[in-house]
């Protein structure tokens, strides 16, 4: 028998020591119940956008943990919920978005899923299932009949997502995104019904949601499912995890490169940087000790910000992705340029929203440059920087003279010049060469 069909005792335990519990419906049962067997759990994404971002990864990888102990994860993806929005803790109506774009969207999330979760793996048993195949033939009188008679609308209004967005002033919520919470209960129903699924997981912002599903399987089925959420991913600092000053983290290494997402890994603030390492890694908790008191005696070092950014850049971008970023950081942060970045780095740089420019194949000054990237305010500004031994061009020497000509001779790969101003201000110039 294999390693992920041995299931162990205490599962639920073993996750709480990890931190991986916000809340759990009837615990000591549900801590029992995971214990006895092989069992069926689910998480929904809905497809809003066209990749997953970072704020996914913990409940991606607590459906893979649950597998690794035995169970079968469903993926689900809301084909049908993702068509109205989920109203829960948002300020405003959400746009609807078109047919057309949700099933590309959903397109995108399976992909993105299909790298945690082996949907092919017989042995895995993960399933990758889309509500719209229940939801888009429901007759309306019929799920009004069968499921909108066990919900109380006073119930619903208590949820706190509903509660405070009727409560701020100005905003109110739609009957459409009302019914939210009824759609996904329903899933809790059919994948009951279905797959003998018995576990809903998510993020602790969908605590009322979830519930709503358990008491409705209870109500309709007469069977006691569980509700477990994971901690909601936030920073000390007040700034929303996973984002940046350039948007949001993602998954796709189009819309966040590889060295954007190590660099974000390994920026979080100290008081950070180990519970995400306990939560979504699968770093020894004695390794997390050492890691602890290396962070406490030799904050400097950042070797828990490091260990968490490689963990996640090759979980994310395999081992490919985490070169590329080590490689480029190693460059950026105290060694050559030319010696450490490949043509394919500088094209990700520029893609990261580096301070930009590009210019035709002709020449254009230090100076000049420093202005249309932005890293000086204006062209004396330039001057200034280049003079005082401020500004250096693709990491050699700092160059003074401020009508030191930039040209695809001198650039790097024959099309590429990054400008550094002090320590850490970067700019780049693109040569528009032969067209490309």
């Amino acid at each position: 028998m294999s390693d992920r069909h041995q299931v162990r005792d205490q599962q639920l335990a073993s996750l709480q020591v990890r931190g991986l519990v916000a809340q759990a419906s009837q615990p000591e049962a549900l801590a029992a119940w995971l214990d006895r067997g092989a069992r069926t759990v689910y998480c929904g994404f809905d497809p809003t956008a066209g990749s997953l971002h970072i704020g996914h990864l913990l409940p991606i990888l607590m459906l893979r943990r649950l597998s690794r102990l035995g169970h079968r994860p469903i993926a689900l993806l809301g084909g049908a919920t993702g068509l109205i929005g989920d109203p829960s803790f948002k300020s405003d109506e959400r746009s609807l978005n078109s047919r057309e774009l949700v099933l590309e969207w959903k397109a995108a999330l399976a992909g993105q899923l299909a790298a945690y979760l082996d949907f092919d793996d017989r042995e895995a048993r993960a399933l990758l299932l889309d509500n719209l195949s229940w939801t888009e033939s429901l007759d309306v009188i019929a799920f009004l009949r069968d499921v909108g008679k066990h919900f109380s609308v006073n119930q619903m209004l208590a949820k706190e997502s509903v509660r405070a967005r009727i409560e701020r002033e100005g905003a109110g919520i739609s009957f459409t995104e009302f019914s939210y919470m009824l759609l996904q209960a329903y899933d809790y129903l059919e994948l009951a019904r279905r797959y003998e699924c018995g576990l809903q997981i998510g993020g602790n912002d969908q605590w009322g949601n979830i519930t709503l599903g358990v008491d409705l399987v209870r109500r309709v089925l007469g069977r006691q499912v569980f509700a477990l959420t994971l901690p909601l991913m936030t920073r000390s600092d007040g700034k929303k995890f996973g984002k940046t000053e350039s948007g949001t983290v993602w998954l796709d290494a189009e819309r966040t490169s590889p060295y954007a997402f190590y660099q974000y890994w390994a920026n979080l603030a100290d008081v950070d940087v180990l519970h995400y390492l306990k939560v979504l890694t699968d770093v020894p908790l004695e390794e997390l000790e050492a890691l602890e008191t290396a962070l406490r005696e030799h904050p400097e070092q950042r070797s828990a910000q490091f260990r968490l950014a490689e963990e996640m850049t090759r979980l994310v971008h395999g081992d490919n992705g985490l070169r590329a970023a080590e490689r480029i950081t190693k460059a950026l942060f105290g060694q050559s340029l030319r010696d450490h970045l490949q043509a394919q780095d500088c094209a990700q740089l520029a893609r990261d929203g580096m301070p930009f420019a590009e210019v035709p194949g002709a020449s254009i000054t230090l100076a000049e440059a420093l202005f249309v990237t932005g890293l000086a305010k204006s062209r004396g500004d330039a001057r200034r920087q280049v003079e005082s031994g401020g500004v250096s061009v693709n990491g050699a020497v700092p160059q003074r003279d401020p009508l030191f000509a930039l040209t695809p001779g001198n650039a790097m790969f024959g099309v590429y010049q990054l400008l550094r101003r002090g320590k850490k201000s970067w700019a780049m110039v693109r040569h528009r060469v032969d067209g490309v």
